[in-house]
């Protein structure tokens, strides 16, 4: 086609009067679209505006009304659009494209010459009317620019870590939680440098995520105290957990030369503190003091039976605190300290008497004493006292806090508890907890210290009687919900925890509502699909015959649930648009569409069931499979139809791709403000497309990681919705993590990896919370889903392969050093895997022990040699040099691999 004839088919789409130079009216647009390759016929669809003429070149075929047929040799057409909406704002005007080659759609007012429309994977470019340029001039353009994602400028840039980040990401210091776990009995300690308005250190004790209601304060009790001068100029303060890892506190106070010590941890007023001593608390109860839980009516019976008891606890629970006092300094220097008292801030009215002869804090109402304090062995003499210490003397000042206030009897008893025995018990309690678990030394110390302090923040809010009862997995303050208790469960698993995660799963077997809905949170509708992926995934891990016969007909029962709220929803007006779909809210907004998280759980709940029990019962597991395959029909169908629907939207590299909505009632990413409607929430405008959306399809197995499909969501995701390669809010929710863990992408994974822990997690006690912005302490889902991040990076299951050190850092393995996976957990059963390098002497190897049953058929190691170096010879598998990874086939459980430099 000439040059003049498309500037006149331009100027005949862009104005009535087919003058040149005339400004067509301000509703009036036209697009030229050019492609390369064969292209038959199509049509032009229009949403919120007019289809005009489609104007082809003379003898390039026909066209009709809003259909086109070309001939072999064309390669463009120019389409008129009238009644247009080209603003910012809802209801723009989106041009639907189909052919019998692609189908996409784009906005109308995004279309320009400078910055086409550029689809490579269709090999078709939209730009402006009066654009002459042919594809392959608008391509050449677009690749000129040399331009860049966010994932390949990544890619580009050396690896990642903590240390290169954490100096721009925001340090988010996390209140401190202390208890012994399956007791709701807790106690929240915020430091005077992490609260807004706080002028001291609080502590309040809790009852799950529940105050602790003190009748003389008529509210939940709360406790100030002091060390140190102040709140002056200087972040003094630091905190770390004893031996790194376990729910001991420690926090140090430099107030000068004058430093304070400060040990804290929770244990029992008399006995000792054992597994056997740790009586519990009912889940029930636990669950009416966490935050969440709704009790349907047929619950309620229970709940009022056990709240009778609720607080008659065998034992008082202790806060035991001691604080080493020490002048540092070459001149004698004072100290200062005040003991507990109610309150939170210096105005509050004082209804409290410190007895100086005896120590004791107690309200001035009753008998009840709250604290007992002392210094150097004896009773505090004063609330608050000022110490002059000379240079290099101590000072010791304790305090025992019982939970609820107790007699003068039972103080005088506290009292002359021994701190160093508490101590010592409080650490071999938990040390034994750990010693249970699988074994991961990994040459960052960090990340060792997370994974194991991790564990120990899952247990000690996870509740529950022993040793055989079902226990509560809550997710922070939160009462378990089947989506976010998911990942603790697993690591639970992951670390051999079996006992652990199956009385967690019992829960939402327990909590089953008669029609086998599970539904315990606040509206959420999508636990039910959740809770039998997990279901299923204890079956994979355990072969738990005898659990899965015991529990079948309450699993069946969320089944039937499941497919019989699928078959309200097969109606002939969904086809493409939620046909077969459920319709539900998956997280706080009120969002009840056909949503793909919600269906994608459901679907894999369905699946793994049916896969579970497939040994046991085939009949039964033939049909739930066929129904999960035609879910996922169902799905995709509808996933298809949008790919076309949705519009496409530019990357760095000059690209643009199409996108999916979070929901099937959707024309686009609802971040686009498609609609007139307000929903920004939680901190974000990206929550339903990055935290809830699309890419749960592929995680959810609709659609498969290594396809074109999973490739675009990440590319666009990757692009639109997040800031370090990390989401915002609650970033933990976002599956790209997984999927780059899946494809080996090591470098973006490392990057959100360490990006968002960084500024998610507290760099001292390593809790996490909820959101970017400091809202709900200890939030175990994000702290469960980070902890399986460092399992998908150090070990991953896919398929019959087991694939080890596929994203780790290449740091990890300079000289010296090691990486040890000792009787962690897997589909394949137990795994041990030893990693040492000696790159000096010129070489990396590993050992590798399966000894199960259920082996791996193949077993892949990445090695990547810390300086980039490619190996001169391999030992013990196949070397592939893109990945850096050897590959174990036909294993037979043991293996031995030496990668040589």
């Amino acid at each position: 086609m000439s040059s003049r004839l498309i500037l006149l088919l331009a100027a005949l789409v862009m104005g009535t009067a087919f003058s040149f130079g005339q400004k067509p009216p301000a509703t009036e647009a036209g697009v030229v679209m050019v492609w390369e390759g064969s292209v038959k016929s199509g049509s032009i669809e229009v949403s919120n505006g007019k289809p005009g003429r489609i104007i082809l070149p003379k003898g390039g075929g026909k066209a009709d009304g809003s259909k086109f047929a070309v001939s072999d040799n064309t390669r463009s057409l120019q389409v008129h659009i009238s009644e247009a909406h080209l603003g910012i704002g809802p209801d723009p005007t989106i041009v639907h494209v189909r052919s019998d080659r692609f189908s996409f759609s784009f906005l109308l007012r995004d279309v320009n010459r400078e910055y086409p429309v550029y689809l490579p994977q269709y090999k078709v470019a939209v730009s402006a009317a009066g654009d002459t340029r042919s594809y392959g001039e608008i391509e050449k353009a677009i690749l000129e620019r040399k331009t860049f994602t966010k994932v390949q400028q990544i890619e580009k840039e050396p690896e990642t870590s903590f240390e290169a980040v954490a100096p721009q990401n925001k340090d988010m210091n996390v209140p401190i939680w202390l208890g012994i776990g399956r007791d709701m009995r807790m106690f929240d300690i915020t430091e005077e440098l992490q609260d807004v308005g706080q002028e001291g250190k609080v502590i309040r004790p809790k009852y799950a995520s529940s105050g602790v209601r003190v009748e003389e304060t008529k509210n939940n009790g709360a406790y100030i105290y002091v060390l140190g001068r102040g709140v002056g100029a200087k972040n003094n303060v630091s905190r770390r957990l004893d031996k790194g890892v376990l729910p001991i506190y420690h926090s140090e106070l430099k107030d000068d030369d004058v430093v304070y010590n400060s040990i804290s941890f929770v244990s029992f007023a008399g006995k000792s503190l054992t597994e056997a001593t740790n009586k519990g608390t009912h889940y029930v109860v636990s669950d009416k003091h966490s935050y969440g839980r709704s009790f349907k009516d047929e619950h309620k019976a229970e709940l009022e039976e056990r709240m009778k008891t609720a607080y008659s606890f065998d034992e008082d629970m202790v806060l035991y605190s001691r604080t080493t006092i020490e002048n540092t300094g070459r001149v004698p220097r004072y100290a200062w300290l005040k003991a507990p008292r109610p309150g939170t801030g210096w105005w509050y009215q004082k209804i409290h008497n410190y007895d100086e002869k005896t120590g004791f804090s107690s309200y001035t109402s009753s008998n009840n004493v709250f604290c007992i304090s002392h210094l150097n062995g004896e009773p505090l003499p004063n609330e608050e006292v000022a110490i002059l210490l000379k240079p290099g003397e101590k000072a010791e000042y304790d305090f025992f806090m019982p939970h609820s206030p107790i007699s003068a009897e039972k103080a005088g008893l506290l009292a002359k508890q021994s701190f160093p025995q508490r101590l010592a018990e409080s650490r071999k309690y938990w040390e034994q907890k750990l010693a249970a678990a699988g074994k991961l030394r990994l040459p960052e110390k960090r990340i060792e210290e997370m994974l194991q302090a991790g564990l120990l923040h899952l247990d000690l809010v996870t509740f529950g009687q022993g040793p055989q009862g079902t226990l509560s997995a809550n997710v922070g303050v939160y009462s378990p919900i089947g989506t976010e208790s998911s990942p603790i469960i697993q690591f639970y698993l992951s670390m051999g925890w079996f006992d652990v995660a199956k009385r967690a799963l019992n829960y939402f077997l327990d909590t089953q509502l008669k029609n086998g809905f599970i539904q315990n949170f606040e509206g959420y509708t999508v636990e039910t699909g959740a809770a039998l992926w997990n279901m299923g995934e204890y079956v994979r891990y355990t072969g738990d015959s005898e659990w899965l016969q015991q529990s079948k007909a309450r699993i069946l029962k969320s089944c039937e649930y499941l497919m019989e709220w699928r078959e309200k929803n097969k109606k002939e007006e969904l086809r493409k648009k939620g046909y077969g779909m459920i319709a539900g809210k998956v997280a706080d907004p009120e969002d009840h569409f056909h949503q793909f998280m919600l269906n994608g759980y459901g679907y894999l709940g369905l699946s793994r069931i049916a896969e579970a029990l497939k040994n046991s019962d085939p009949e039964l597991s033939a049909r739930l499979g066929r129904e999960a395959a035609a879910w996922k029909n169902d799905i995709r169908e509808t996933v298809g139809a949008l790919w076309g629907h949705s519009p496409v939207v530019p990357l760095g590299d000059g690209r643009w791709v199409p996108t999916l909505p979070p929901w099937a009632e959707a024309d686009g990413p609802r971040n686009l403000y498609l609609k007139k409607e307000t929903f920004w929430s939680h901190g974000t405008f990206t929550g339903a497309d990055a935290l809830l959306g699309p890419l749960y399809l592929v995680f959810c197995e609709v659609i498969d990681p290594q396809s074109p499909e999973a490739a675009t969501l990440l590319d666009y995701h990757s692009e639109l919705y997040y800031q370090g390669n990390s989401a915002f809010s609650q970033p933990y929710y976002s599956r790209h993590n997984w999927l780059q863990a899946k494809l080996g992408m090591v470098k973006p994974f490392l990057s959100t990896y360490y990006n968002t822990f960084s500024a998610h997690a507290d760099r001292g006690t390593y809790t996490f919370w909820e959101h970017m912005y400091r809202l709900s302490a200890h939030k175990t889902h994000e702290e469960a889903w980070f902890l399986m991040e460092t399992r998908w990076m150090l070990y991953m299951e896919d398929g019959d392969t087991l694939g080890l050190l596929k994203t780790i850092p290449r740091a990890w393995l300079e000289d010296g050093k090691e990486i040890l996976l000792e009787g962690v957990k897997s589909y394949f059963g137990e795994v041990t895997a030893k990693v040492s390098s000696n790159v000096e002497q010129g070489f990396i190897e590993a050992a590798i022990d399966c000894p199960g049953n259920k082996k791996p058929r193949t077993v892949t190691i990445r090695l990547p040699h810390p300086e980039n170096k490619r190996p001169a010879a391999v030992t013990g598998g196949v070397y592939d040099e893109k990945s850096e990874t050897v590959t174990i086939k036909d294993f037979n459980g043991s293996a031995r691999v030496r990668v040589t430099f």
